[in-house]
């Protein structure tokens, strides 16, 4: 692809980086932005500025906050004795949107994947076991994607907490094996975490 500026090319190539995101799409999205009014260009680059920034993670649950405490966390009417395991943010959003859980959230940052070099100790795992100690959680629910490197992630904390007087489930194969929660619809994800299992079901299976 040739650029008649580098300015552009710069542009195009940074945009490109981005997931999903191929050198035509970002050449377009450049294009668009250059015939916008340089007010909203500058808008959307001090958002992006101020986000990478000032974004802070949560103190107890590691979600994204503006916040020490995220909304969710601080929120009183949150019953703080439940609390569903997710692998990222995006997990903690698709499952919010279904209005079916009052529980409060631990984003581990990802899940163990050897392959790609991801290891327990990349993970939010020691925190969420220091938690599990304290007595306050009486239930953890798995809510990791259905895949190898999920069900890895959910037996690994499982018996790094087995000792522990708590109660672990994971939720209902409403998920079909290998899907994301993100692209789940909200009413199967909603049932899925309703109808959770015991976790030590699934390792009968």
């Amino acid at each position: 692809m040739e650029f008649s500026s580098k300015l552009l090319e710069n542009a195009v190539y940074e945009i490109s980086q981005l997931p999903g995101i191929g050198k035509r799409t970002a050449l377009r999205l450049a294009l668009h932005l250059l015939k916008q009014p340089k007010d909203q260009t500058t808008a959307l680059s001090t958002s992006l500025l101020k986000l990478r920034e000032e974004i802070k993670f949560c103190s107890n649950c590691h979600n994204i906050s503006d916040v020490a405490l995220c909304e969710i966390c601080a929120n009183p009417k949150r019953d703080e004795s439940l609390v569903c395991v997710v692998e990222d943010i995006r997990d903690v959003m698709a499952i919010e949107n279904t209005g079916q859980y009052r529980g409060l959230y631990h984003v581990l940052g990802g899940r163990i994947s050897p392959m790609e070099g991801v290891g327990p100790q990349n993970l939010t795992i020691n925190s969420l076991v220091n938690k599990s100690k304290e007595g306050i959680i009486k239930e953890l629910i798995f809510a990791l994607s259905s895949t190898m490197e999920g069900d890895t992630t959910n037996f690994y904390i499982y018996k790094q907490i087995e000792s522990l007087d708590l109660k672990t489930s994971t939720i209902a194969r409403g998920i079909a094996v290998g899907d994301e929660l993100e692209y789940a619809d909200e009413v199967t994800l909603g049932r899925s975490i309703l109808n959770r299992v015991p976790f030590e079901n699934s390792l009968k299976l």
